[in-house]
């Protein structure tokens, strides 16, 4: 009797430290995926994103990998944003051919049981491969001290935390706990203060999103607080991903937006105070006071367009950033939230008129 039955077809399991994802931007910077950008502009900061059969076990209502989004973990967007499957080795090696254009690199962790081990796995092979800064936007609950250490010993440059909500309410409304995990604020916070420790002054930043719950002058005291704490904050805008539990919600309004760019920037550049800002009964900005002796360059910040670029980890150099994210904060069908780019002229308009400052000042 012949056996008609065939044996199963394994299929290969892509998922890391084998394979990543890249965002589009990056694919198609390094010729991986056809396509280009709505304007010309020199772009070279490639990023990275952890790939699991099971994705990230968090379920921050906002967040396209959210663990309930429905879909495959290789399908979902993040930041509403594309990002193909690639295998690791084939991408060093495309980025060893590019490498005099790379600005930066950040490897984009997960919550997953396997997400430290391989991301310093990935971490060694990069750092032995290429000059280019290494990033890496970490997820709290698979880390602790002695794997931050790890992180810097093996040449990592910066650590980037999504701390998102930057109030504890807004934390615990938007981010839910991790089977057996540790997605707390506090374990945040420590993970934020230790790696400010060990990395030093101005290698540590916290992604910030505006649209969330949070209030204007819950976003300006945090700026403060991270300045005075030699920290960056990187500034978002919430997108709502289809799909997701906050889907039918609305992003902050582009005039909200514009005036806590400019806020932001001052705080940073000029010590503009916090007390120069007043604010209604919701806490969202009423009137500011313009003073200092720096007002002068901040106006010339202002019509270049400078506090509307977007915020993402330097370059080499250390004077640009090598990381410019585009379409982090907005569809590429839509105008632009922030810029990948110094703004044009034209833009210049459209962010004045954005920006209503007359009737704040």
């Amino acid at each position: 009797m012949i056996n008609t039955q065939t044996a199963p077809v394994k299929t290969e399991r892509k998922i890391s430290p084998e394979f990543v994802r890249i965002s589009a931007a990056s694919a198609i910077a390094l010729r991986l995926q056809s396509g280009r950008f709505s304007r010309d502009f020199d772009f070279g900061g490639i990023n990275l994103l952890l790939n699991y059969e099971n994705g990230c076990l968090s379920d921050c209502s906002y967040c396209g990998l959210a663990r309930t989004r429905p879909g495959a973990y290789e399908e979902k967007s993040f930041i509403r944003v594309e990002w193909p499957l690639v295998e690791t080795d084939r991408l060093i090696g495309r980025m060893k051919t590019h490498e005099d254009k790379l600005t930066r690199l950040c490897i984009s962790m997960v919550t997953h049981g396997s997400a430290y081990r391989d991301t310093l796995e990935i971490t060694k092979k990069l750092t032995s491969t290429l000059r280019t800064p290494l990033s890496i936007l970490v997820a709290p609950p698979t880390l602790n001290t002695e794997k931050l250490q790890q992180f810097k010993d093996n040449g990592v440059d910066m650590i980037g935390v999504g701390l998102d909500a930057i109030t504890e309410e807004t934390f615990r409304q938007h981010r839910t706990n991790v089977p057996n995990g540790s997605l707390r604020w506090d374990n945040y916070w420590n993970i934020i203060n230790e790696s400010r420790r060990i990395f030093g002054p101005w290698k540590v930043n916290i992604h910030t999103v505006v649209g969330l719950g949070e209030t204007d002058k819950d976003l300006i005291d945090m700026f403060v607080y991270l300045k005075e704490h030699q920290i960056l904050p990187y500034l978002f805008s919430f997108n709502p991903e289809p799909d997701s539990r906050m889907a039918f919600s609305e992003k902050a309004s582009i005039t909200r937006w514009r005036r806590i760019q400019l806020v932001k920037h001052l705080i940073e550049k000029y010590e503009f105070p916090a007390d120069a800002v007043s604010y209604d009964d919701q806490g969202m900005i009423r009137k500011m006071e313009i003073r200092g002796q720096s007002i002068a360059k901040a106006i010339e910040d202002l019509d270049a367009g400078i506090p509307f670029m977007t915020n993402g980890c330097p370059s080499e150099g250390g004077e640009e950033a090598g990381c410019s994210r585009p379409y982090g904060s907005y569809r590429p069908s839509e105008s632009f939230r922030d810029f990948p780019f110094q703004p044009e002229m034209d833009d210049m308009q459209l962010i004045r008129t954005e920006l209503a400052l007359q009737e704040i000042i």
